[in-house]
């Protein structure tokens, strides 16, 4: 092959995928055994030095054998999100289907920012968020968009709740924003990149499950109206970050629809149990949001990089969204479309449909339902794993009980014991453990009665995840208990 040619011969195209794909599947078979993490500090940092490779102007020398060792090599130092003991943060998983499907849409590689170009590609897509819109609740008038996350999700709400409220030419330094003291952190930013101040966005009161108090969000309304400034939009959790707490969707809505607010609800985490029977109990009055954001690289186990927006009536996301240009008008004319460039924010952009529709192609829709259940049992499970633990007088104490599949939990303090110090010893039960790597958890901060306390947290949301491995943790957990009261 020409050194400087970009398209390879077919023999040399199957080379390459073969030992790319070996690679890949070796890398998911031996999850199971893998460590829950690898380096992630200092270690880490000499391993990317290691792999650090200058851009030449010939190929790497050992060609496709020597970029394998690369990534074998890099991957290690990372925190192993795809296996079955990453109970941090919030774990997604990333199933092979997605992985196919995103390796056929980079090589067709058609445009589906509008449907004129692709239109049954396209179609493709929309069919799987008319299915999503359905599943959530929401009737014919709705539309959806997939974005590269749950931010820009939230983005796409907050611009279009600002829309109608506002128009073209509002007077955007009255506007106020409602969510709650543990809202996610890109509420606050997706407010601020939609040109309103960051002084206007309103932390309210939480009960002790962490949940928006109505009675506080009504109060804070009318303290802003008094002061002759506009409320616009509220902004409910389904399944928080720090505690999968659920707002009481229900009364919110009620406030919303007196107050006549937009409200959107930030499902990134917990929106797609939804999806599945126990959720959609749980997830009561969802459906009565003007718009809804979750990530299918959460709840539908999919690759980072997979978020969704869902809108009650698409018109209005549309208005809120859609700029005409000269160049595009051999693409546009005739009915709405409802393209994605005309929803949202991008205009070019991969076509991450595929990923979506394929896994439901491939698996159908109740495999889907089915592990998202699983993870509900999963974290009934693990508290009661650790009600056991403190039945056997383990220094342990629940702060928060799965609302959804997360579970928040820390050591017991002593008596009169200092904040500084407690803490220290919150962050030594979590290296406790995490050190057998059997699974890897990770921490927040909660409110005490003299500041915020150091809180170790479960999340159970990988397909991988199954009761072995919340059996391991309780082991781990259990360890580190004794040893925390040593």
């Amino acid at each position: 092959m020409d050194a400087f040619s970009l398209e390879p011969p077919r023999d040399l195209q199957e080379r390459w995928l073969a030992v790319l794909a070996r690679f890949t599947l070796d890398h998911i078979a031996g999850l199971e055994q893998a460590p829950a993490a690898g380096p992630i500090g200092a270690e880490a940092a000499a391993i990317a030095d290691e792999v650090s490779r200058p851009i030449g102007e010939e190929p790497l020398p050992g060609g496709i054998n020597a970029v394998v060792g690369v990534l074998e090599r890099a991957v290690e130092a990372s925190l192993n999100a795809a296996g079955p003991g990453y109970l941090a943060y919030i774990p997604g998983g990333g199933i092979y289907a997605a992985a196919l499907a995103d390796f056929v849409a980079d090589g067709l590689n058609r445009y589906t920012g509008m449907s004129a170009p692709a239109p049954a590609l396209f179609r493709l897509e929309q069919d799987v968020l008319a299915w999503l819109c359905q599943g959530f609740g929401y009737g014919k008038k709705a539309r959806g968009l997939f974005t590269p996350g749950g931010s820009l999700a939230n983005l796409a709400a907050v611009i279009t709740a600002r829309h109608e409220h506002f128009g073209e030419d509002g007077n955007f330094e009255r506007a106020v924003v409602y969510t709650s003291t543990q809202a996610h952190h890109s509420i606050a930013k997706a407010v601020r990149l939609a040109g309103i101040p960051f002084s206007n966005v309103r932390a309210v009161a939480v009960d002790d499950a962490f949940r928006m108090r109505t009675d506080a969000l009504e109060q804070a309304i009318a303290d802003d109206r008094k002061r002759g400034l506009r409320p616009f939009l509220v902004i409910a959790a389904a399944g928080t970050t720090n505690t999968g707490a659920v707002d009481p969707l229900e009364a919110v809505a009620d406030v919303t629809a007196r107050e006549s607010l937009w409200l959107h609800v930030d499902g990134a985490y917990g929106g797609a149990f939804v999806l599945c029977e126990e959720g959609r109990q749980r997830l009561q009055g969802i459906a009565r949001a003007d718009s809804i954001a979750f990530d299918p690289h959460k709840g539908l186990f999919l690759p980072y990089g997979t978020g969704c927006l869902l809108v009650a009536d698409g018109h209005k996301l549309r208005r809120a969204h859609q700029v005409d240009a000269e160049y595009l008008q051999d693409l546009t004319g005739g009915d709405v479309s409802w393209s994605p460039a005309e929803l949202g924010p991008e205009l070019s952009r991969d076509f991450r449909g595929l990923r979506v529709w394929l896994p439901l192609m491939l698996h159908g829709a109740g495999a889907f339902r089915a592990a998202l259940l699983e993870k509900l049992e999963l974290a009934e499970q693990f508290v009661r794993g650790l009600d056991g633990l403190v039945a056997d007088r383990a220094p342990i104490v629940i702060v928060a009980r799965p609302q959804l599949s997360t579970v928040a939990f820390r050591v017991t303090r002593r008596s009169g014991e200092a904040l500084t110090d407690y803490n220290r010893r919150n962050v030594a039960f979590l290296a406790a453990i995490n050190a057998r790597q059997q699974v890897h958890l990770s921490s927040t901060l909660l409110p005490v009665e003299d500041g915020m306390a150091h809180t170790s947290r479960v999340c159970v949301l990988s397909f991988r995840t199954h009761a072995r491995h919340i059996d391991r943790c309780l082991e781990d957990v259990a360890r580190a208990a004794r040893a925390s009261n040593g």
